[in-house]
């Protein structure tokens, strides 16, 4: 009984609620934390869902409502390939909470939900695994989190994922949970509907002769998301080059120059970090930037 009331309520304040989103046909959709508040407030007490028993209704409500009020604090974990999925959700969770809350309520209960042009079915590995893993930092204690990036690695593919497309224990730790370049950007595309402009690959370097400045304009008109080999970028001494690879995605948030060295700020690992580079080294690291901007109407 309390789950139909549960369902009966959450359906109608979505319909009440959508009309304060933007609802044109090819439009990014926008919402606001206070939108996303309110209707987590309304939900009242969650059953335990038969489709992720091992993640408890009472924390799972939680963990939404605290990356709906602090969505910077959001964590991929220790030891795993969620750092795709972390940047990802930095996205929806300034842009469209609301969107956010309603696909974690509605994937909850029914085992499935839509978001955007994408359907989410997670395997059954992956929800038996969701509010399971461990040793994975403050991931261990965020079983929303958990779900949430296991149903999006389960769902988007790319060449990385090829020979280990199954979800076993440990997945999220390997080429399972992996992330190229194109796939990140198809996932923005397909669901959160973002105009994306990329430059990049996963091999070669974006050849921008002024790297600051591209940066600094795009940063007045969008989302900037910057793939890079994270081994460098952690590197105390930055004059040491060597061939590498990009590892991992950041939010690009600021950026200045002064006697030829950036500063940039970004968010990663659920909190803004500053570091200080030359160009050269900025460009050394820098494989793919991903320009997000909102659509706000259709464009033919």
């Amino acid at each position: 009984m309390k789950y139909m009331v549960f369902v009966l309520v959450s359906l109608l304040y979505m319909e009440t609620s959508s009309a304060t989103a933007l609802t044109y046909s090819d439009t990014t959709p926008l919402s606001t934390a206070k939108m996303a508040t309110d209707y987590m407030n309304r939900i009242g007490v969650l059953p335990q869902s038969i489709w992720w028993p091992k993640v408890k209704p009472a924390s799972y409500v939680e963990n939404i409502k605290n990356n709906i009020t602090h969505p910077l604090s959001i964590y991929e974990g220790a030891v795993t390939d969620f750092c795709s999925y972390a940047a990802f959700s930095y996205l929806i969770l300034h842009d469209n909470p609301l969107g956010y809350a309603r696909f974690m309520m509605e994937v909850y209960m029914y085992g499935s939900a839509g978001l955007g042009k994408a359907k989410f079915n997670p395997s059954n590995a992956v929800r038996m695994a969701a509010g399971m893993l461990r040793f994975k930092g403050r991931l261990d204690i965020c079983p929303a989190d958990q779900l949430w990036f296991l149903t999006l690695a389960d769902e988007f593919k790319g060449y990385l994922n090829m020979f280990d497309r199954n979800y076993l224990p440990g997945g999220e730790g390997n080429l399972w949970a992996s992330t190229n370049y194109a796939k990140f950007n198809r996932m923005i595309r397909r669901v959160l509907n973002y105009e994306v402009e990329t430059k990049g690959s996963d091999i070669v370097r974006p050849i921008i002769p002024d790297v600051y400045g591209y940066l600094a304009e795009r940063l007045k008109t969008g989302t900037v998301v910057l793939f890079v080999n994270n081994t460098f970028l952690y590197k105390k001494n930055h004059t040491m080059l060597i061939l590498g690879l990009p590892t991992h995605f950041i939010i690009l948030e600021d950026m200045s120059i002064a006697n030829n060295l950036i500063t940039i700020t970004y968010w990663d690992y659920g909190c803004k970090t500053r570091r200080q580079m030359t160009p050269h080294f900025l460009s050394k690291i820098l494989f793919g930037i991903s320009h997000c901007t909102i659509k706000t109407s259709h464009e033919n």
